[in-house]
C-alpha cells in the first residue's frame, strides 16, 4: 500500500496532519486512537518518520481516508460514509473473534464461543481472529493485539503460528526447522524454544496483526 517515495518526501505525513485537524483531535487523541505513541505520530508528520503500511490502512480505514488523497493530495479528503456501500464492499469481511480457541476447532465451532465480528479490510473469507495475550511474542505481537489467523496447515519457516499446548491453551510462537526438526520458538528472548510434542494441536497461521484496533 504505501509508496515510499511519497512517505520520505513527508508529503504523507503533512496530509496525515491535515486530516488529524479536519477532524480536530490533538496528536495525543490521533496517536492513541491508531496504537502509536505521540512521538511516533510527530515524527510522521513532519517527515521524519516513514508509516508501516498496516498503519496506513488503519488511518484510511478509521476515519474513512480517501488513500488517492492521501497519497497524492487529489481528490476529497475523506470518503462519503454509506452502510449501503460498506456491506457490498467485498474488501471489508466480517471477522469471528474467539475470546478462547472453542474446542474440537475448526471442525466444530460453538457459536458461543465467537465473541463478536470485527470488520477488517482485505481480510480473507475463512479467516478468524483472537486477542493476544502475554508478552510470548514481544515485541512483534504485544498483549492485546488483534491477530488475524488462517486454518491452513502448510507453514514455512519463520511464520508466526496459532497452537493448542497440552493444556488446551492458545499460544503464538514461530515456526522453526532445523535439521528436520520442527520447533517453536518465543519471540521475547525470556521464553526458550520448544519440540511441539502429540498434545500439541497447530491451529493456523497468523495472517496479520492489528494494534488497539476498537471494535
Amino acid at each position: 500500500m504505501a509508496r515510499n517515495k511519497d512517505v520520505l518526501e513527508g508529503s504523507v505525513g503533512s496530509r496525515i496532519k491535515t486530516a488529524r485537524l479536519a477532524k480536530g483531535l490533538t496528536q495525543t487523541e490521533f496517536a492513541e486512537s491508531l496504537g502509536i505513541v505521540q512521538g511516533f505520530l510527530s515524527g510522521i508528520e513532519r517527515g521524519k518518520k516513514a508509516p508501516s503500511d498496516t498503519l496506513l490502512i488503519a488511518l484510511c480505514h478509521h476515519y474513512r481516508i480517501n488513500e488517492e488523497w492521501l497519497f497524492t493530495g487529489t481528490g476529497e479528503m475523506f470518503r462519503v460514509h454509506d452502510e449501503a456501500e460498506e456491506v457490498r464492499n467485498p474488501l471489508a469481511t466480517q471477522t469471528p473473534l474467539f475470546e478462547k480457541i472453542p474446542e474440537g476447532f475448526p471442525e466444530n465451532i460453538n457459536k458461543e464461543a465467537i465473541k463478536n465480528y470485527v470488520l477488517l479490510p482485505n481480510i480473507p473469507e475463512g479467516c478468524y481472529a483472537l486477542v493476544a495475550y502475554g508478552d510470548f511474542m514481544a515485541p512483534t505481537i504485544r498483549d492485546g493485539d488483534l491477530v488475524i489467523f488462517s486454518t491452513q496447515e502448510d507453514f514455512a519457516n519463520g511464520d508466526i503460528v496459532l497452537a493448542n499446548n497440552r493444556w488446551g491453551d492458545a499460544i503464538l510462537r514461530k515456526f522453526r526447522l532445523k535439521d528436520k526438526e520442527t520447533f517453536l520458538v518465543s519471540d521475547n528472548p525470556v521464553y526458550s524454544p520448544f519440540k511441539p510434542d502429540k498434545d500439541t494441536k497447530m491451529i493456523g497461521k497468523v495472517l496479520e496483526v492489528w494494534r488497539k484496533i476498537k471494535f
